[in-house]
């Protein structure tokens, strides 16, 4: 219920500071009326959406445009639990963590597809569709590029947790050698790859305001429509702490970290290695998701047929070569260099 309650709160707050960094790249002021500094405006918004009515497309599958609203967020929540929060901080720590979270992050585009064919408007059909063959366009070279950080974890540690453990990938960055280093072609087309699986921009066809109205939740008003746009901040904030897991060390510190576990004074507490490593790891956090805010407000939408020629033409090539040298890279370390 604890961390229910935080990845709730956190994608309410995601919401508040998307609003801020929009008006601060606009020059404008953005919330400020609700609360000290505008703090209380997300309860102010959940408290207006409950209000509003609840309106089904009359023609459309009343179940289904039910339950769509509620697999979306369902399936962010699933994925929060395999997440190491620090060294002793981690609610489901399975040795195949990474496989896990590829599926359950995959499963997450039924509801948007359900939810466009339920509501029988073209509108939400055609963004259903696109969520569907952006999902398959992108996880092939997501995919490619978390087993060249597998590869790196394999020869980096000898943890009997298993090398699809996210809590032994980020235990094989302890020596401060990230894997961003080792493999930053693979770290540019996961992040990339990130933008088009929560659906943003510039890779929000799905919903795409100025040619389908508002894409999938077109036909979606109030706790339903809120249900989707929880799930899409959920799904930015999911998408910023496996980055950092996989690629930025996790709830590593930078430089210190070895110093600090072998001479801090509180080191063998259980305290201390909880706020340290929550500390460092929400700080890395909050800096992908302030760049996913950022990208948003900077870029411009792709065209769909861009989309899915960088998906096919760039990614899929470019992953598999990288894949390729990042496999010979861990060779030559475990044989020369490591032993």
């Amino acid at each position: 219920m604890v961390a229910l309650g935080v990845i709730l709160t956190a994608a309410a707050y995601t919401v508040y500071l998307e609003r801020k960094v929009c008006a601060w790249i606009q020059q404008r002021y953005g919330p400020n009326r609700v609360g000290p500094f505008g703090l209380l405006q997300p309860l102010a918004d959940v408290i207006k959406l409950i209000l509003k009515e609840d309106i089904v497309p009359a023609r459309g599958d009343r179940i289904i445009h039910f339950i769509s609203p509620m697999i979306s967020v369902t399936i962010a929540i699933a994925a929060f639990a395999l997440i190491p929060f620090a060294s002793n901080v981690v609610i489901a720590d399975v040795n195949i963590g990474v496989l896990y979270l590829l599926a359950i992050t995959s499963i997450g585009v039924y509801g948007i597809t359900l939810a466009g064919w339920s509501s029988n408007s073209k509108y939400a059909l055609l963004g259903g569709l696109r969520s569907s063959a952006q999902m398959i366009s992108y996880e092939l070279s997501m995919g490619l590029s978390v087993v060249g950080v597998i590869l790196l974890a394999n020869m980096m540690t000898d943890s009997g947790q298993g090398y699809l453990s996210l809590k032994s990938i980020v235990e094989a960055q302890y020596e401060n050698t990230w894997f961003f280093i080792l493999n930053p072609i693979g770290m540019f087309v996961f992040i990339t790859c990130a933008f088009a699986e929560t659906n943003r921009t510039p890779f929000d066809l799905v919903e795409a305001e100025q040619e389908l109205v508002g894409g999938f939740h077109t036909e979606y008003s109030s706790m339903k429509f809120a249900l989707f746009f929880l799930a899409e901040y959920i799904n930015i904030i999911i998408a910023s702490m496996v980055i950092s897991t996989l690629f930025f060390g996790g709830y590593l510190a930078p430089f210190v970290e070895g110093t600090i576990r072998e001479t801090a004074i509180w080191k063998d507490t259980f305290w201390f290695p909880m706020v340290w490593g929550i500390g460092w790891f929400g700080l890395k956090t909050l800096i992908f998701v302030f760049i996913f805010i950022w990208v948003r407000w900077t870029l411009p939408r792709f065209k769909y047929n861009q989309l899915m020629n960088i998906g096919w033409k760039s990614f899929l090539p470019v992953s598999i070569i990288n894949l390729l040298i990042v496999g010979l890279l861990a060779f030559v370390l475990n044989e020369y260099v490591l032993n």
